[in-house]
């Protein structure tokens, strides 16, 4: 029997479905597959190449895929055998998860789960989503509202709002934000954290959403936080979550969102590529992105999912409600360089929020350290 090893992350939105998915995937082929996790801060910062070096299969974030192709610790997985199983793949996207894993014309990852920054709200309090981001303003100085600050969401909500005010962070440098653009960012960024609890610097979005999710919590929406569809189960948690587009800002369309998601990736130093790589295909399917994977706690990638009744109906609707934000959402820089950027420039923010740093400051720090991100 072939036997491989894969890590994912851990929650049970990143853990249940590889495990149900797996057992089923043992069943047809015989092939048998054993998942390990890590913590969510883990999965956001830890070199793919050291996974690379022990697992078969690993669930990874897009923006390390410039990194991944100079370690050259992955395999690309267009495999020309197998074009229309993967154009099908493709073409099943939701937003740009599919393309956000393809760098200098190769695929180093199948999309299995789609997220984005979106809104999250208590629906027993809350009878509608808040529309508008100046609204989150007087709710947090009321003590309802709570943002995820801990790195690297800090940034992720400065990416978001760059974007979604039309002035995007450049994926090419030398500046990552021009003066202005990045100066009115971190004034809406300010106004939103004035009043909040200082223990947002240390939450990340499943902080956020299991405090949340509690009976007495005194808080009832988050502007920005990453989807978790489990969060909208009934009996997940104590209380339901509902989740729907991102607030706006003047009235604009609910764009700029930093993607988020996971794909799932093959290492380079596997023992059995093809059973690696087609497990990777399987999994990214509509089938069991629908199916098995959607039943078992998974947030699909595909579109096959997104659009079902019985996905959307166990879930107070998740994708229906979100969909508008992912497709609009804004990928990330992928540049060799820019996951210690991504790590540094979060500590600078959530750092220079705390502290009142003059946001001119902040911004030419933020510049300069981009600008480092590609020397190499």
């Amino acid at each position: 029997m072939i036997k491989l090893r894969g890590m994912t992350w851990s929650h049970p939105r990143g853990y249940d479905p590889m495990l149900a998915c797996s057992k089923i995937w043992q069943d047809k082929t015989g092939v048998a597959i054993t998942w390990e996790k890590r913590s969510l801060q883990d999965f956001e910062t830890f070199p793919v190449e050291e996974l690379a070096a022990a697992y078969d299969l690993i669930v990874i974030d897009h923006p390390h895929v410039g990194q991944i192709m100079r370690e050259n610790c992955l395999l690309p997985l267009d495999d020309a055998a197998y074009t229309d199983e993967i154009a099908a793949i493709a073409a099943g996207t939701v937003g740009r998860s599919y393309p956000s894993y393809n760098w200098q014309g190769r695929q180093w990852a199948f999309p299995i789960d789609a997220a984005t920054q979106v809104q999250a709200y208590r629906p027993d309090r809350l009878s509608a989503p808040v529309a508008d981001l100046a609204e989150f303003v007087t709710l947090a100085a009321k003590g309802k509202a709570i943002l995820p600050m801990r790195p690297p969401h800090s940034l992720m909500t400065f990416i978001t709002l760059a974007a979604h005010l039309g002035t995007p962070c450049s994926i090419e440098g030398p500046d990552f934000i021009g003066k202005a653009a990045g100066e009115a960012v971190l004034d809406w960024m300010a106004r939103i954290v004035a009043a909040m609890d200082v223990r947002c610097y240390e939450m990340d979005p499943i902080a956020v959403l299991d405090l949340m999710s509690q009976p007495d919590s005194p808080y009832d929406v988050s502007p920005f936080v990453y989807g978790y569809v489990n969060y909208s189960f009934a009996g997940f948690r104590p209380a339901r979550i509902a989740f729907a587009d991102m607030p706006v800002i003047d009235s604009r369309m609910p764009n700029g969102s930093a993607l988020g998601g996971t794909g799932i990736a093959v290492s380079a130093r596997t023992q059995a590529p093809e059973e690696a790589k087609a497990f990777a295909r399987w999994i990214a399917g509509g089938p069991v992105q629908a199916g098995i994977y959607a039943a078992s706690n998974g947030q699909p990638g595909h579109s096959d999912a997104w659009v079902s009744d019985a996905v959307n109906g166990a879930a107070l609707d998740f994708y229906r409600n979100t969909r508008a934000t992912l497709e609009g959402a804004y990928v990330r820089p992928r540049h060799d360089g820019y996951m210690a950027f991504q790590s540094e420039a979060s500590e600078m923010i959530s750092d220079g929020l705390r502290t009142g740093e003059r946001h001119t400051v902040l911004v030419e720090k933020l510049n300069r350290r981009f600008a480092r991100s590609f020397e190499g």
